[in-house]
């Protein structure tokens, strides 16, 4: 898995929410959490690791996006997040503010 999590991780990009949101009307997009990182997310999901899914689905670490975050976000024209296409899914998680 390493592998295709380091090549994963040079796939990630940034993206606002209005270009995201299309992929929300087809229920594609997965909310992670800062917590875990979206290469190794996206690898898990890319092979399959049930296991893996479930537990950060059961713990909340994955997600869909909340109705309450849906209605931030279409509030905040500019806002941003990181992203990674697993087809047919789009992970986002949105930037950590980084330490000065």
């Amino acid at each position: 898995m390493t592998d295709a999590k380091e090549e994963l991780a040079t796939k990630v990009d940034i993206a606002d929410w209005l270009s995201l949101r299309a992929h929300l009307e087809r229920g594609g997009v997965i909310v992670v959490d800062p917590l875990l990182e979206l290469a190794e997310v996206g690898a898990a999901l890319a092979a399959d690791e049930v296991q893996a899914v479930q537990r950060w689905l059961s713990t909340s670490l994955l997600s869909k996006p909340s109705l309450e975050q849906i209605q931030k976000w279409d509030a905040d024209k500019g806002k941003i997040f990181n992203c990674l296409i697993i087809s047919p899914y789009v992970l986002i998680q949105e930037p950590t503010p980084q330490n000065p």
